[in-house]
């Protein structure tokens, strides 16, 4: 009941939060950005970023009010005693104020356009049930047991530690829950979140699911109103939402052109659960709607995107007007003195001089006419940084290449300052040394690191998109023009700079850019259906077809996947998760074998060395304790065992089957025996768990 009232209160928060930053909320969805009136429903707005804003304006007083209580065994229920009665109080204020005593009238919910709420009903419809589908397939609790779907556990693994050491743990300050003992280098909030939901009573995959989907959902909205005040019509918004949702890729025509000659097609695409794909990594779902499932954090960080993106781009649209209508001014000006040839030169010459004096050499270009605007949406990114740090990164790449263009220039710098400023406290109060190393690596994960292995990487990947986009750039206005150059930032971010020593997670800022080029596909192909010839008609269809058809053919082999091949199942009941959750918090570091994904993490347990890839790709030094782990094992006497976990903190050591068969160090397990005392132990022989208390040495 208290998660449930949690989250009812991120909506009403949400909304209080923009009454005040963004009082004009509902003014933006009544035109294009071209000052063309369209039809769409506010709640489709305020709803999805009510929600964002709302759990970040929560989660974070509670995550700082719980990490000064950290001494105590009770730290979040002191900080939920103390942000969410705040936080009912500020609503029912600002309510009471606001509609009772100001008799305001309350937002209106639905357009007026019958049409066009039919449409957005069938929109909603659809994505909540691909986001109920996605989240419930993958992760549920049946019975006693949890369900982890087979193409989501490996993020999960790290997860689902993180989540259990706050709802349990105590985890603060926090620490990596695959690599204790050490600063936190991952952006972790989101989990936080839901462990925080989990510790006010909803079950696990409820306090997982629910705000999954809510982001999900959160973000499918505000790209629809992103495409619809960018093309001002709701079928292009639901068409970039189809773009969104299914990649476009060659791989299932590569993967059909590449079966032997007689085989059944059908049955061939009906039996098969591996992703399909001719690039590197595709056949971990790396590009579709598998990832959505699995790094649940990345919708929430898209929706804030789309929203700082819709905020801030009638700047843009305001200096194109401008320099529109300025030119034509001048050049009716000079043809009604007379065309002359040094005339005619004049008028050929002035656009690009005035141009430049007008982006930026006029106070309008710079000026500041919106500093909420501009504070606000600082501060929304900024707080977004340890939900998800891609997410902010991309975000300021994109404002940065829309600010050369904008008026008001100034408002987006002070925005990309706050939001820096905030990352940078947030990095420094989290993270020892630097969080990123950003340093030139071109080629992303192409097998062929040059020019042209990258545009045949991208050829294998995008399919037709590429030349769809390349297609409308010829045809499309300026404006939109410009903006494929910004939405196409983060992709040419990601084929140049390795911010970590994964490179695989640039994969990010790709897709990023694939669902905002989208917009600019959708709105051309929408004009082709505007035309009267068939053909051209037909050839619209095709081209929805060729960018849908391997998105499609994904998210059923996620079904698939999940459905047919047997899924990771964990006893919610298990004695030894009850016993790590009972007898330890995070404090403690258990020394076990490179776990994944079992009950121990199931139970929050803090490791030492979980499996190396996650640790790795998030920057730890996985080498020396793959080191320490081996020499901990081996250790040949009581003294030697002891000097080795007073200088790595081991509170418990496990032995279990895996360690035993382990090829890495040669298990001494009586030596362990004749250290410390045995607290847990279940199973006979090789299956043997056995946990030893470094606090209880044998006498």
């Amino acid at each position: 009941m208290l998660g449930l009232l949690y989250l009812l209160l991120c909506f009403t928060t949400g909304w209080v939060i923009c009454s005040f930053a963004f009082p004009g909320l509902i003014d933006i969805t009544k035109i294009s950005y071209d000052k063309r009136k369209i039809s769409f429903s506010p709640y489709l707005l305020v709803l999805p970023i009510w929600f964002i804003i709302g759990v970040l304006a929560l989660t974070w007083p509670v995550y700082l009010i719980a990490t000064l209580f950290s001494g105590s065994q009770v730290a979040l229920a002191f900080a939920n005693a103390i942000v969410m009665p705040m936080a009912l109080a500020g609503s029912v204020l600002v309510l009471y104020r606001r509609h009772f005593k100001q008799k305001q009238l309350p937002t209106p919910f639905f357009c007026e356009d019958s049409k066009i709420i039919r449409l957005e009903v069938f929109l909603v419809a659809g994505v909540t049930l691909l986001a109920g589908t996605l989240m419930w397939m993958t992760f549920y609790v049946a019975g006693s047991n949890l369900y982890v779907g087979v193409s989501v556990f490996s993020d999960f693994s790290p997860h689902i530690g993180m989540i259990r050491s706050f709802s349990y743990g105590n985890n603060f300050p926090t620490a990596y829950s695959h690599f204790a003992g050490e600063d936190i280098k991952y952006h972790f909030m989101f989990q936080f979140l839901v462990g925080n939901l989990e510790f006010l009573g909803l079950r696990l995959d409820y306090a997982f699911n629910i705000p999954s989907i809510l982001s999900f959902v959160s973000a499918f909205l505000l790209l629809y109103l992103l495409a619809v005040k960018i093309s001002g019509k709701p079928t292009i918004g639901v068409l970039s939402c189809l773009f969104f949702a299914f990649r476009s890729s060659k791989s299932l025509f590569t993967y059909l052109a590449d079966m032997p000659k007689g085989s059944n097609i059908i049955r061939e695409l009906s039996e098969n659960t591996s992703f399909i794909g001719d690039t590197p990594n595709e056949n971990w779902g790396l590009w579709n709607l598998n990832v959505y499932a699995n790094q649940r954090h990345l919708a929430f960080g898209l929706a804030v995107i789309f929203f700082v993106i819709i905020m801030f781009l009638p700047h843009l649209y305001a200096m194109y007007e401008e320099l529109r209508r300025k030119s034509f001014e001048y050049s009716i000006r000079s043809i009604n003195k007379g065309i002359t040839t040094k005339g005619l030169a004049r008028i050929l010459e002035y656009p690009l001089v005035y141009y430049l004096k007008a982006l930026f050499f006029t106070k309008e270009a710079w000026l500041v006419k919106d500093y909420k605007l501009s504070v606000a949406s600082g501060i929304l990114l900024g707080s977004l940084s340890f939900f998800h740090g891609a997410a902010v990164i991309g975000c300021l790449l994109i404002l940065f290449v829309t600010a050369i263009l904008s008026k008001r220039r100034l408002e987006l710098l002070i925005t990309a300052v706050i939001a820096v400023v905030l990352t940078v406290l947030q990095t420094r109060f989290f993270i020892e040394g630097s969080a990123v190393k950003p340093e030139y690596y071109f080629g992303f994960i192409a097998d062929n690191k040059t020019v042209f292995g990258v545009l045949s990487y991208l050829d294998k990947l995008l399919g037709i998109l590429p030349w769809v986009l390349i297609v409308a750039f010829c045809f499309e206005k300026w404006i939109r023009r410009y903006l494929i150059l910004a939405f196409m930032i983060p992709l040419i971010f990601s084929f140049t700079v390795s911010l970590t020593v994964d490179v695989t997670v640039n994969h990010k800022y790709i897709m990023m850019s694939c669902i905002l080029l989208g917009i600019i596909a959708a709105t051309f192909i929408g004009r082709l259906f505007e035309k009267k010839d068939v053909l051209l008609k037909a050839l619209g269809i095709l081209l929805i077809i060729a960018l849908t058809a391997t998105g499609l053919y994904d998210y059923s082999t996620v079904i698939r996947k999940n459905r047919l091949e047997n899924p990771i199942i964990l006893d919610m009941n298990s004695p030894l998760t009850e016993w790590v959750i009972e007898k330890s918090d995070a404090k403690d570091i258990f020394l076990t074998s490179n776990y994944s994904i079992n009950q121990f993490v199931l139970g929050g347990a803090m490791l030492y060395q979980g499996h190396q890839y996650y640790a790795w790709s998030a920057g730890y030094d996985t080498n020396y304790r793959d080191i320490m782990v081996r020499r901990m094992y081996e250790a040949d006497t009581p003294q030697q065992l002891e000097e080795l976990v007073k200088k790595n903190n081991i509170r418990f050591i496990v032995i279990d089957r895996d360690n035993r068969e382990s090829l890495e160090y040669s298990l001494n397990e009586k030596n362990i025996r004749n250290t410390y005392q045995t607290v847990y132990e279940e199973g006979d022989g090789e299956w043997k768990i056995s946990i030893f208390d470094t606090k209880l040495p044998v006498s």
